[in-house]
């Protein structure tokens, strides 16, 4: 191989184990020496004289001065670490193992795999992913501030659904616009430099409507869905073909982000299912697409790993915590076969977990989302995501990294509005604690070549060679690097569940050989539900070594000149680790930090002792910075890629980490840091990024840097301290403390149900008379009609049955069974009177309906109105599920229904008007067929009154009715100030109630069961410079009054953000004319 250029950059990091790669340089991007390679060498041609010293030793070679007065190569750069760490002992690091022989799909070697990792452009990388579904956030300039907030917390990939009923409201129409398109996402993946793992179904579950499956093909298709039925293929052809349409020239191959492509989703291998995940993998073949193909099995089932339909790569998800959120300080166990299964299921291909849990959902009457952020919270994180590292777990994804909004009908009945999930990324796009814990592992892979390649050497239960740990209340599983001899021992509590504190020490295997550590300190400490990584001989930037660390690494590379390395631990914690320094440098002051020097060893002993807050600043020298903090402080720090323009970096790829650069500086103190450049021939470090407060600016940079911008504004004066960083300060801006919302006042009202009036016209409404239905579930009683909304076009939202019948005066009530989805509700009237609502957890229910003496008209036409919720359709196997009237019956003489007649939204899915909100948008409310929902509709007809949203429906009664304001934002451009709408905080109210703002709805309360009171509502649909158009349709279940409330609330005010958003509110007179 060619030794005389620069390391290729996904190999660097100053690690001794790059020059035995078996990849030539030539297919690897490069990165130019000067540029403050994260981790690289100077190339040939630019190396300087060094000049070094290892100070207060009392064996020769502390006194020996290194003089390097030429280079050859790189190779002997990175070589000279490994001279330094072993020079007084002979080293147990094994040689260098060749790397197992690559696999691929044979479309393509872009992409490709062995037993450890993926390997993208010849590169191993650990896949670090999150889950995110840009149609639960449908404002396409706000893709951007997700993906880069995943990118600064040290992820390398999102995992994304596409959302077929979304995209294919219809037989022949893909729609791929608006916040449907793929293609800007794919852009700003590509900008925030993130890989994509897509998933397009056609069955995706997400806790969505069918699963993601059209609902068109629910009642269409008489097939089974997801087989090879031929009316399921040739009714889900087309959408995957826009799929691939969309997608071809974004794949890794053209330049683009896809790295793989997933085949429908979580699912068993018999045989109709094996043809039709085959059909779906040769459909994407013969479209082009050549990336890996993925499955993703539900817990353990060894699906599509062999046989017709086999993927190219598999994955196994898991959610070991399951979803029930109400005793969240309660944990299950972790799962102790992971590692075994892989071994036994597919060894030849890395562990890969395409969804392992990242919160959870919450159903209604749920304990809420905040539950679940603390059932799923950084002890949490802590534990589960490092027991998946130590079942040798390579690529992995979060779900859900950022959960969003189930607005209008996305949801399946199980879920409510919000879809928070508990997310490290909460759903009005603020960071976490959960989000800090994310970061601080994901810097730590980012920064850990070594990591990428481990053998699995034994654990507590099978027993580990060379390694003992004291304590039999801990856990342990070692992994090696099998040309470096870096070692990784993953420690908890034997129980995980525990919250006890638990001491121990452990004794393992070293280049100088068997250890017990700590060395100085009596043990390390597990304070409950809490993992530690202990790693030996591990190495950072060009020269810098750890003999040991009992600390966790938050960060380690190259930062100008300066190998750079920065440990963290819990502050009521001791900790250690050992360390070559480097150069002329000067250890810490401080009364809780002690450096000592082992006896025969080139190596410096730091104990860390309890009591340690804030940034220590170990070791600084020319050549080497070795800082400190507490877990909190870490946190605050950030480590934003920096591009490195090279002609060697792949088209594309430029603004990627590992691939188009491995330059970076450490940056302490703002909320966010969503960019990093080098400005003015390198001297002027300019960031962009969130505050939420007037912070101390802490930077670690190349000493050329004297000088920081802000978004665009010089900070102020940066200071030295000492030769470590540049200290400063960012203030707020003053403008953001007179943000402020307006109250919603000025309501207008109109009734919406005039169905139940004598003499409504239903002339227009769709006459319910088919006699057949696709739908498993058949009318149970009746006369043989199917009643059921889907099979009329109407399969979101409210639906409203009127049903004829010519009374006789023996007409004691109607027998009604009515399928809506979990705690869906229905209310009944006949003619104009009240009889009733019913409610139901479960997704049908039998109710007799007793008529009111007086309420029939004997002889005449008599109708009886139901308006129900459709709460989505179920996932899995009922994707083709009943929503609507299953059976009907008149009590009391012999007379039968007449006419049945439907109403849903305007157009149902063939005919909808509003193609930008899209097919899930609406219902068949009165208020909503009118548009009073859109913006602009004039409110100034005799129908419309003045009444207060607290004053309810007039008299107390049941119905719907619409209420509808108008207000102002004026909020500044320079702030992310997400804004929410609070009703009140009780869920004891007999009502529901539907939120649109500006035409889209964004909220569904139900108050007697809850348990969302506030609904996020992002900028884009809210025009944050302007008027906003927020309806209430009210739906009161009783004949009770209900006194509903509702404010605008600031969720957070952020100087920052992406910058300018759009907002694409059609009004009401470009949808009803």
């Amino acid at each position: 191989m060619d030794s005389t250029g620069p390391p290729p950059v996904g190999f660097t990091h100053g690690r001794w184990l790059t020059p035995y790669d078996s990849v030539s340089p030539e297919k690897r991007p490069l990165v130019s020496a000067d540029s403050g390679v994260d981790g690289s060498s100077p190339s040939n041609g630019d190396c300087k004289s060094g000049h070094y010293v290892l100070q207060d030793s009392t064996e020769s070679t502390w006194k020996r001065h290194m003089s390097l007065r030429r280079c050859k190569s790189w190779v002997f750069l990175a070589l000279l670490a490994v001279y330094l760490f072993f020079l007084t002992s002979s080293p147990t690091a094994p040689a260098r193992e060749a790397d197992p022989v690559r696999r691929s799909n044979g479309y393509s070697d872009i992409v490709q795999w062995d037993n450890y990792t993926l390997w993208i452009h010849n590169q191993r990388i650990f896949l670090h992913s999150g889950e995110f579904h840009t149609f639960r956030l449908p404002v396409r300039e706000l893709w951007l501030d997700i993906f880069q907030k995943m990118v600064a917390a040290g992820l390398n990939g999102v995992s994304i659904y596409v959302h077929m009923g979304l995209t294919n409201p219809s037989r022949g129409v893909v729609d791929f616009k608006d916040w449907r398109a793929l293609k800007p996402m794919y852009n700003a993946a590509s900008e925030a430099g993130l890989f994509i793992v897509l998933r397009p179904g056609p069955y995706i579950n997400a806790e969505t409507s069918a699963g993601g499956i059209a609902h068109w093909i629910t009642t269409e298709t008489a097939g089974e869905v997801r087989t090879n039925a031929t009316d399921w293929v040739e009714a889900y052809e087309p959408y995957i073909d826009g799929v691939i349409k969309e997608s071809v020239d974004y794949q890794i191959t053209n330049g683009g982000p896809i790295i793989a492509v997933q085949i429908d989703n979580e699912y068993d291998q018999s045989i109709s299912h094996q043809l039709y995940f085959q059909r779906l993998e040769n459909q994407y073949r013969e479209g082009s697409i050549v990336v890996p193909l993925t499955y993703n099995d539900p817990n353990e089932r060894e699906a599509f790993i062999n046989g017709t339909g086999a993927v190219d790569i598999y994955g196994m998800d898991a959610y070991p915590q399951a979803f029930d959120c109400s005793n969240p300080l309660v944990w299950k166990n972790v799962s102790m076969n992971y590692h075994a299964y892989h071994e036994k299921v597919n060894p030849s291909q890395p562990w890969y977990m395409p969804e392992f849990q990242a919160g959870a959902f919450d159903p209604w009457a749920g304990p809420g989302y905040e539950a679940c952020a603390v059932l799923t919270g950084p002890d949490f994180e802590d534990v589960f995501y490092k027991h998946n590292w130590a079942a040798n777990e390579k690529l992995v994804n979060y779900y859900m990294i950022y959960g969003g909004t189930n607005w209008g009908g996305i949801p399946f009945p199980g879920v409510y509005t919000s879809y928070d999930y508990g997310a490290p990324i909460r759903e009005n796009r603020l960071l976490t604690d959960k989000y800090d814990e994310l970061k601080r592992q994901g810097i730590f892979l980012r920064s850990s070549p070594e990591f990428r390649k481990t053998d699995w050497i034994g654990d507590s239960a099978t027993g580990i060679p060379e390694v003992n740990i004291d304590n039999g209340l801990v856990y342990g599983t070692y992994l090696r690097n099998p040309d470096t001899g870096t070692g990784f021992l993953i420690t908890r509590q034997n129980d995980s569940t525990s919250a006890a504190n638990v001491a121990f020490t452990v004794s393992l295997p070293t280049s100088q050989g068997i250890l017990t550590l700590p060395t100085t300190t009596d043990s390390i400490v597990l304070h409950g539900r809490q993992s530690k990584l202990i790693t030996t001989d591990y190495t950072f930037g060009n020269k810098g070594a750890l003999l040991y660390t009992t600390t966790s690494i938050f960060f380690a590379g190259t930062i100008g000149p300066r190998d750079v390395i920065f440990l963290y631990g819990h502050v009521g914690q001791s900790h250690e680790f050992s360390f070559i320094p480097l150069g002329d440098g000067v250890g810490t002051t401080s009364s809780l930090v002690q450096l000592s020097k082992l006896a025969r060893r080139p190596a410096t002993t730091v104990t860390i002792l309890p009591g340690v807050q804030g940034l220590i600043t170990v070791w600084e020298s020319p050549e080497q910075l070795v800082l400190y903090s507490d877990p909190v402080t870490a946190a605050t720090f950030w480590a934003p890629p920096i591009r490195s323009p090279s002609v060697d970096i792949i088209e594309g790829l430029e603004t990627f980490w590992q691939f188009g650069t491995n330059t970076t500086v450490l940056v302490g103190g703002p909320y966010l840091v969503r960019n990093a450049s080098l400005e003015d021939s390198g001297t002027t470090l300019a960031l962009v990024g969130d505050l939420n407060a007037s912070v101390p600016l802490t930077v670690f940079a190349p000493q050329e840097v004297t000088a920081v911008t802000w978004n665009g504004e010089p900070v102020g004066t940066m200071t030295q301290s000492r030769s470590s960083g540049l200290r400063g300060m960012l203030v707020l801006k003053s403008g953001i403390r007179d943000v402020k919302v307006p109250e919603l006042t000025g309501w207008r009202y109109a009734d919406s149900l005039p169905e139940v009036k004598k003499g409504y016209d239903d002339t227009e409404w769709v006459v319910a008379d088919k006699k057949s239905t696709n739908i498993p579930i058949k009318p149970v009683f009746g006369d043989g009609r199917v009643l059921y909304g889907c099979d009329y076009g109407f399969c979101e939202n409210i639906i409203l049955w009127r049903g004829h019948f010519n009374a006789t005066g023996l007409e004691t009530g109607a027998n009604l069974t009515i399928y809506g989805g979990e705690c869906f509700a229905a209310s009944v009237w006949i003619n104009d009177k009240f009889i009733s609502s019913v409610y139901s957890p479960s997704e049908h229910v039998n109710h007799l309906f007793k008529f009111h003496e007086d309420a029939l008209i004997v002889g005449e036409d008599n109708v009886m109105t139901v308006i129900q919720d459709n709460m989505g359709l179920d996932e899995d196997d009922n994707e083709k599920s009943a929503r609507g009237i299953a059976g009907f019956a008149l009590v009391g003489g012999n007379t039968t229904f007449g006419t049945w007649k439907v109403q849903g939204k305007v157009g149902g899915y063939l005919n909808y008007p509003d193609k930008v909100r899209g097919l899930f948008n609406e219902g068949g409310l009165h208020g909503e067929r009118k548009g009073w929902h859109l913006p602009g509709f004039d409110t100034s007809g005799p129908e419309w009154t003045l009444r207060e949203l607290s004053d309810g429906l007039p008299g107390g009664s049941a119905g719907v009715g619409f209420f509808v304001t108008t207000f102002e934002l004026d909020i500044p451009g320079f702030t992310d100030t997400p804004i929410s709408f609070q009703f009140e905080e009780t869920n004891d109210q007999p009502y529901r109630a539907l939120l649109f703002v500006n035409g889209w709805q964004y909220g569904k309360r139900a108050a007697n069961i809850g348990p969302q009171t506030r609904f996020t509502v992002p900028q884009g649909i809210l025009d944050y410079t302007g008027e906003n158009w927020v309806a209430i349709a009210l739906w009161a279940l009783n004949d009770t009054a209900v006194s509903p409330t509702l404010q605008l609330a600031v969720d957070a005010i952020i100087e920052g953000g992406v910058g300018p958003i759009a907002s694409n509110n059609p009004v009401w007179r470009s949808l009803r004319p």
